[in-house]
C-alpha cells in the first residue's frame, strides 16, 4: 500500500505540470489578456504599461516559467475586480462549493443505493420498471430546468423554501436535490446492474442453499462485491459535482466557486479564472486518488 501511494503521488506531478500549462494558456485563448482587461479607449501606452506590470511583455516560455513558479506558491496574481489576491478569493468560496457537493452526494447516495438494491432484488417487476424509468428521466432532465421548476413551484408559489442564497439548511435543499438528481439516477442504474450480476454468482446461491437469510445475502455478501463500481462512479460524480456545479450555483445564486468563475469570465478577471480552474482540477486529482485507495480497502485482491 505504501509503495502504491508513493507511485500515485509521483504520477500526480506530471499531471499538475500539464494542468498548469492548460490553465496558463487559458489567458490567451480569447486574445490578448491586457486588451480584454482594459477598456476600449485605452491608449497604447496604457496597454504597454499594464503588460510590463504583469510581465506579459516577456516571451511565452518565460511567462509560463514565472507562472509555474508562482502557482507552486499559490500565487495567481491579484484580481483587478476585487483588488485582492485571486487564490484567497477562490478559497473563500470553496467551503460553499464543498457544502453543496457534499449535500448533493449525500442525497444521491441515500436515494440511489437503496433503490438500486430494491430494483435488482425485484427484477422485471413493476417496482423495477418504475425505478429504472425514473432513473432514466432523472438523468435526462437538465439541471437548470429542474432548478428553475423547483424555484417556481416550491419557492415562489408555495414559499416553502428560499428562492436563492446560502445560510440555513433550507437554502441548500433545493440546490442539493437539483445537483444530485442526475447523480442519483446514474448511481441507481449502476447499483442495480452490479447487484443483478452479483446475485447470479455461485457464492450467492451457495449461501442461500445453506439457509442464510436473504437480507444477509443481499446486504452483507452481495452488496460489498457490487460496491466497487459504485465507488468508482461516486468518485467521478463527486468530481463532477465540485467542478460542474456552475449552472446550479448560478440558478440558485449559491456563492461557490462556480458562480465566482462565471462572474470572473464575464468580467474578464483572468487571475480569478486561473485560480478557480486550478483548484477545481486539483480537487479532481485528489478525489480520484481517494477512490483508488478505497478500491484497495474494499477489495484487497485489487493490484496495481
Amino acid at each position: 500500500m505504501k509503495r502504491f501511494l508513493i507511485q500515485r503521488f509521483l504520477q500526480i506531478i506530471p499531471v499538475l505540470i500539464i494542468m498548469t500549462f492548460i490553465v496558463f494558456s487559458l489567458v490567451y485563448i480569447a486574445g490578448d489578456p491586457v486588451t480584454l482587461m482594459l477598456p476600449e479607449e485605452a491608449s497604447a501606452e496604457d496597454i504597454a504599461r499594464v503588460q510590463e506590470a504583469l510581465g506579459l511583455n516577456e516571451p511565452f516560455h518565460v511567462q509560463y516559467g514565472l507562472f509555474l513558479w508562482n502557482a507552486l506558491q499559490g500565487d495567481f496574481g491579484e484580481s483587478y475586480r476585487y483588488n485582492q489576491d485571486a487564490m484567497s478569493i477562490v478559497l473563500e468560496r470553496l467551503p460553499a462549493t464543498f457544502e453543496l457537493a457534499a449535500a448533493s452526494m449525500l442525497f444521491a447516495t441515500i436515494i440511489a443505493i437503496p433503490l438500486g438494491i430494491w430494483s435488482a432484488t425485484r427484477r422485471n417487476t413493476f417496482v423495477d420498471l418504475f425505478i429504472t424509468g425514473s432513473s432514466v428521466l432523472g438523468k435526462a432532465m437538465p439541471n437548470f430546468w429542474l432548478g428553475i421548476m423547483f424555484i417556481l413551484v416550491l419557492a415562489v408559489n408555495s414559499q416553502i423554501f428560499p428562492v436563492s442564497g446560502r445560510g440555513t439548511i433550507m437554502h441548500i435543499i433545493l440546490p442539493a436535490i437539483t445537483l444530485g438528481t442526475a447523480v442519483a439516477a446514474e448511481m441507481t442504474r449502476l447499483t442495480r446492474s452490479n447487484m443483478i450480476e452479483i446475485l447470479q454468482q455461485d457464492f450467492v446461491r451457495t449461501a442461500k442453499a445453506k439457509g442464510v437469510a436473504n437480507s444477509i445475502v443481499t446486504y452483507k455478501h452481495s452488496f460489498r462485491n457490487a460496491l466497487i463500481p459504485v465507488v468508482t462512479i461516486m468518485a467521478l460524480q463527486t468530481s463532477t459535482l465540485v467542478g460542474g456545479a456552475i449552472v446550479t450555483e448560478q440558478v440558485f445564486a449559491w456563492p461557490g466557486i462556480g458562480q465566482l468563475l462565471v462572474q470572473a469570465v464575464n468580467a474578464r478577471d483572468m487571475a480569478i479564472v486561473q485560480a478557480a480552474v486550478f483548484i477545481i482540477a486539483l480537487l479532481v486529482i485528489v478525489i480520484n486518488l481517494i477512490a483508488d485507495i478505497l478500491y484497495r480497502l474494499l477489495d484487497p485482491r485489487i493490484k496495481y
